[in-house]
């Protein structure tokens, strides 16, 4: 019995020490494949940092460009015609504390007006300032420093006269200011063969009876930029 327990001993150390000795490769010539070990698995390398980008400054912010517009035209009054006095018109004229001196008229169809003093004077033609300074001159000999005033209390029709190439010659009522080109228009426009570089206004030249041929282009007149060409009481526009 001592002996079964030996061998029992010495067996069970046997198994012992093979259980705790390493796997070794299997022998030549044996069909028992030796056990496989999975290797290591390769460390996952860190991704690399993002390279850091240095803000890059805001582009300048620039005005929004401010689209292109067709200019507007406006009505200009610097070079439209001064008020000129015509036959008919009501004029009050006034003397400074010369109460004798002071009148309402009327111009006549002469285009003549009579003050005392002075007798008969053209009034027709004339602005009011140019008519007020020739009072205030013809004054001097019979009063001291004389402070005189015109004013046009009531404006009397008038006309300008279209005549030739045009499909209605004839007066034309002017009221307010007019252009050559809105008498045309009223004129009921150009014949078809009217000369359009050849359009003439004539002109009484005021206080005389000189008439004065002012030549009037029609292309010039119609371009966006051109002067305008005013026309006064009595003018007489020529297409021939």
């Amino acid at each position: 019995m001592l002996i079964a327990t030996a061998a029992l001993t010495v067996a069970a150390g046997a198994a012992s020490a093979r259980a705790q000795a390493p796997a070794t490769a299997p022998a030549a010539g044996s069909s028992t494949p030796a056990p496989l070990t999975a290797p290591a698995p390769a460390p996952t390398p860190a991704p690399a940092p993002a390279p850091s980008r240095a803000a890059s400054p805001a582009p300048p912010r620039t005005a929004a460009a401010v689209p292109a517009t067709t200019p507007v035209r406006t009505t200009s009054t610097a070079n439209q015609p001064e008020y000129r006095i015509g036959g008919g018109d009501k004029l009050q004229i006034n003397v400074y504390k010369e109460s004798d001196l002071t009148q309402a008229l009327q111009v006549r169809p002469d285009g003549r007006i009579t003050l005392p003093l002075i007798g008969d004077l053209a009034a027709a033609g004339q602005t009011p300032m140019q008519l007020q300074r020739k009072l205030t001159e013809s004054l001097r000999e019979f009063v001291s420093n004389p402070v005189v005033t015109v004013m046009v209390v009531e404006v009397a029709d008038r006309v300008v006269y279209v005549m030739g190439e045009v499909n209605t010659p004839g007066a034309v009522p002017l009221k307010g200011t007019m252009t050559v080109l809105q008498a045309l228009a009223v004129a009921g426009g150009f014949k078809d063969f009217a000369n359009k570089g050849g359009i003439k206004v004539l002109r009484k030249t005021p206080g005389s009876d000189r008439v004065e041929t002012i030549p009037f282009s029609y292309k010039d007149a119609v371009r966006s930029d051109a002067p305008v060409f005013y026309l006064v009481e009595g003018d007489t526009v020529v297409v021939p």
